[in-house]
């Protein structure tokens, strides 16, 4: 199975920049477009909150514009703290499952080799994120219905410290609930999640956690307690999460612009591993 994942577009009315500079109506359409060409096609494309960067009506008009011209498997989205949760669900409501849970966009893809849980941690007027006690327990029971089936968590707010402290100030609040949560499901594989605006990788329970860089502008890496952040121009990528039985879960960070090349490997006859 592959799983493709996007996360934080930030995407504005159209003719509107983020922060005034970053092209994210742009870099999101050339994000989407660059996973639909993928050789083999994604099977599913998970985007991981932030979708818009105001949660305006206009912009969630324009998120649905782009993805439908560019991406034609099935797309479940969950949202992030720019995003306003009832503003996505009007906007997006005709994509599958937003409107499942009659108070948040959380809800269990169940048609697939790996099973997908799609977690809400929005918090209403702030940035970083939380997980109610009913969300737990939702979260406990539904991971308890397949203890038996690989299962993949994605949420905006990642569950670990990162060393970024102007990010971590806002990533999840109280994830040593969520840790224990995914302590009981060994089957919890792999926790994928955004809002960092970077490629990291660290561990909650027994569960890899990635966090995948932003389509559109990434932080700026400053372990400087003192950092207030800021943001700049580095490469736009997305995640592709390759599954298979016998291995488990590969990952691997796509860039979302064209390079030079491909160029042929002709190595020189002075090379030591040369046959």
């Amino acid at each position: 199975m592959l799983i493709c994942q996007l996360t934080d577009l930030h995407v504005r009315p159209l003719g509107v920049p983020c922060n005034r500079v970053s092209e994210t109506n742009m870099l999101t359409e050339r994000a989407c477009r660059a996973a639909a060409r993928f050789t083999p096609r994604p099977d599913v494309v998970l985007i991981t909150g932030d979708l818009t960067e105001c949660g305006l009506p206009a912009e969630y008009e324009n998120v649905a514009a782009i993805l439908r011209r560019t991406l034609s498997q099935p797309v479940y989205v969950i949202p992030g703290n720019h995003d306003r949760r009832e503003n996505l669900r009007a906007g997006l409501k005709h994509l599958p499952h937003v409107t499942d849970d009659p108070d948040f966009v959380q809800y269990v893809v169940e048609d697939y080799p790996v099973r997908l849980v799609m977690l809400d941690t929005l918090v209403p007027g702030a940035n970083h994120g939380a997980l109610s006690e009913a969300q737990l327990e939702w979260l406990d029971r539904t991971l308890a219905a397949q203890p038996a089936k690989p299962t993949l968590v994605a949420m905006h707010h990642p569950p670990f410290a990162t060393g970024l402290v102007h990010m971590d100030n806002i990533a999840l609040q109280g994830a040593e609930r969520f840790r224990a949560v995914i302590a009981r499901h060994r089957q919890v594989e792999r926790i994928v999640s955004g809002h960092h605006h970077r490629p990291i990788i660290g561990q909650c329970a027994q569960a890899i956690v990635s966090i995948s860089p932003s389509v559109a502008h990434q932080v700026e890496l400053s372990f400087d307690p003192a950092a207030s952040g800021a943001f700049n121009f580095e490469p736009p990528a997305f995640q592709l999460h390759a599954w298979d039985k016998s291995c488990g879960f590969v990952s691997h960070t796509i860039y979302t612009a064209a390079y030079e090349g491909p160029f042929p490997f002709l190595s020189d006859p002075d090379h030591p591993g040369k046959h």
